[in-house]
């Protein structure tokens, strides 16, 4: 019987490395997923700030072109000014300058806190670029990492997958079904016991169970959680 309870142990600790590898399997491909999207936000926060120089950028060409022809518009007034006759056209055409004038100071004032936008913008953007630099060898690597470990997977499962059929032929059929049964009610079917303790349920087992245990003679089970017992001397696993 120890040979067998042994046995069971082992293929426990198959089953649930089995089950931890594919817990894997699927966690890791979202991780992955996360990290990039991650990534394309932050690259787009990049790109975000790389359209925002380009906008203040044309905004700054549009009032350059717009200060040029108020300039060539006031030059044209200026001229006219020689050209009229009565002093009304004078006073008219004064006042058109004026306007023009105003307009072109008011193009002038925009065009200087558009310079301003222009090199504030450029600073962010290189501030940005600079620090997706660093964010952009930090994912490559975590994501070269994390794709060599789901790559690795494969056979960790697969050796852990044949390592528990091995088990289960070992195993006497009476026991596996029993094993089966069990496992189906709970998460595992084999619990340690010391001090008189189950490891599966946490609760006191009778004195004389916890003595028959350590002989190793016949299975046992939890009067509590109908798992399948057997003794595990802590104070050895310290040593």
């Amino acid at each position: 019987m120890r040979e067998q309870l042994s046995l069971l142990i082992e293929l426990q600790k198959a089953e649930s490395q089995i089950s931890k590898l594919n817990a894997k399997c699927r966690s890791l491909p979202e991780e992955i997923a996360k990290l990039e999207e991650s990534f394309l936000n932050f690259q787009a926060g990049v790109e975000g700030s790389r359209k925002k120089l380009e906008d203040v950028q044309k905004a700054h060409r549009e009032a350059e072109d717009k200060l040029k022809k108020g300039q060539e518009s006031l030059k044209k007034a200026k001229g006219r000014l020689s050209e009229v006759k009565t002093n009304k056209e004078y006073q008219a055409v004064l006042k058109e300058n004026e306007v023009v004038e105003s307009k072109n100071s008011e193009t002038e004032d925009e065009i200087i806190a558009l310079l301003e936008a222009v090199d504030k913008a450029k600073e962010e953007l290189k501030a940005k670029e600079k620090e997706l630099e660093a964010y952009k060898g930090g994912y490559e690597e975590t994501k070269k990492k994390l794709e060599a470990e789901l790559h690795s997977l494969d056979g960790a499962l697969s050796s852990s997958q044949q390592r528990s059929e091995k088990l289960k032929h070992s195993i006497s059929r009476d026991l596996m079904q029993k094993y089966e049964a069990i496992k189906s009610l709970h998460n595992s079917a084999v619990a340690a016991v010391w001090k008189e303790v189950c490891g599966g349920c946490y609760m006191n087992i009778p004195p004389q169970l916890y003595i028959e245990l350590q002989k190793f003679e016949a299975l046992h089970l939890c009067p509590n959680c109908n798992r399948i017992l057997y003794w595990f001397d802590q104070n050895e696993q310290a040593k």
